[in-house]
């Protein structure tokens, strides 16, 4: 059984793994971050937001000291599944994190015992 999580990302369960819901790449456990599965790309952020006009010190564009993007990739289809802006060397975060066993409870036929309420 599959369960959409995101726009790109499923759980499969009971295997619990996530899965890219547009090819079936397998992209880890879940109770791990999907991103620890995810081609990953650290980009300058005025590649993606250009300088606009004259003056270099007045913009809407990142300064790259103090900015960086980064994308996250299918590594089956190559899909964005997610980005992120962080200052360089910051950890990546972990966005996702869902108590499992409750998830099961509510998404698989007979897990809910006695007395509880599903999610």
């Amino acid at each position: 059984m599959r369960v959409s999580i995101t726009e790109y990302l499923d759980i499969e369960l009971p295997s619990r793994r996530w899965l890219c819901n547009r090819c079936d790449a397998d992209l880890g456990p879940a109770d791990r971050s999907y991103k620890e599965g995810c081609l990953i790309a650290n980009r300058n952020p005025q590649e993606v937001h250009p300088v606009i006009g004259t003056d270099a010190h007045f913009n809407f564009s990142f300064d790259p000291e103090w900015i960086r993007l980064i994308e996250f990739y299918c590594p089956g289809c190559g899909t964005l599944v997610e980005t992120e802006y962080l200052p360089p060397g910051h950890p990546l975060t972990w966005d996702i994190e869902l108590d499992l066993d409750a998830f099961e409870r509510r998404h698989l036929p007979g897990q809910i015992s006695g007395g509880e309420m599903p999610l």
